[in-house]
């Protein structure tokens, strides 16, 4: 049907597959399962999905290899299928770019809930105050037309969730934001998990973003309150 949100589903448990299928087309979202790495990557170029649904113990590549072939390319929405339970290794799969992770055993209702969480705070964007945006005589760029953000004029790739806490912080340069508050505006009121994601998330964009880790510029800590952002701005 025209329309239709796209979900890939990898897995390799035909049962959980099939659960989880049954769940989402339910909720009108076209669907597309595969049960193992190589053929999960295939069907992401041949499919192009919205959202990938991905375990992270398969028979051949692991659920950490895919996620970050995935965003080598691309920022579409990852959300990771696990039976670790170890905050660290759930921390683990964030940092390499998911933006939300379920536990095993998991209920396809909540599945159902993640993923509509994750499609609208992926979607909805910040208003843009300019198309382009320049900051410090063009270190760095943010296109608000393409989704695109450049370093010394390289694009750099950002998963949907650094995007988006980065538009947030950029919208309002002298504001303070709290972790709960970054998790509000960033990721939506909807999710649910760990507020430390938020550091995780900070410490991969200012990698991305940053000439001294040390001395961030862009990404600022303001200690014992939370991030904001600073650097001199150039509007397009």
């Amino acid at each position: 049907m025209d329309g239709q949100k796209k979900i890939l589903i990898i897995d390799d448990e035909h049962m959980i597959t099939d659960v989880v299928r049954s769940y989402l087309e339910h909720s009108e979202f076209s669907v597309h399962v595969e049960h193992n790495g190589k053929e999960g990557l295939k069907a992401f170029r041949d499919v192009k999905p919205d959202l990938v649904v991905l375990d992270l113990m398969l028979p051949d590549l692991s659920g950490e290899e895919i996620c970050k072939e995935i965003r080598r390319s691309s920022r579409t929405p990852i959300i990771m299928l696990t039976a670790k339970v170890e905050e660290e290794d759930i921390l683990t799969g964030l940092d390499i770019g998911a933006d939300d992770y379920m536990t095993k055993p998991f209920s396809g209702k909540q599945l159902v809930g993640r993923v509509k969480a994750v499609l609208r705070r992926t979607e909805s964007d910040p208003v843009p105050l300019f198309n382009i945006m320049t900051f410090n005589d063009g270190d760095l760029e943010i296109n608000l037309i393409n989704n695109e953000v450049r370093k010394k004029g390289e694009l750099i790739k950002l998963t949907p969730s650094e995007y988006k806490i980065l538009l947030s912080l950029v919208k309002y340069p002298n504001k303070t934001y709290t972790r709960d508050e970054l998790i509000y505006v960033a990721l939506g009121e909807d999710f649910e998990g760990y507020d430390r994601i938020i550091d995780t998330h900070i410490k991969k964009l200012r990698q991305k973003v940053e000439d001294d880790l040390k001395n961030p510029k862009y990404i600022q800590t303001v200690h014992g309150f939370g991030y904001k952002f600073g650097g001199g701005k150039n509007e397009a």
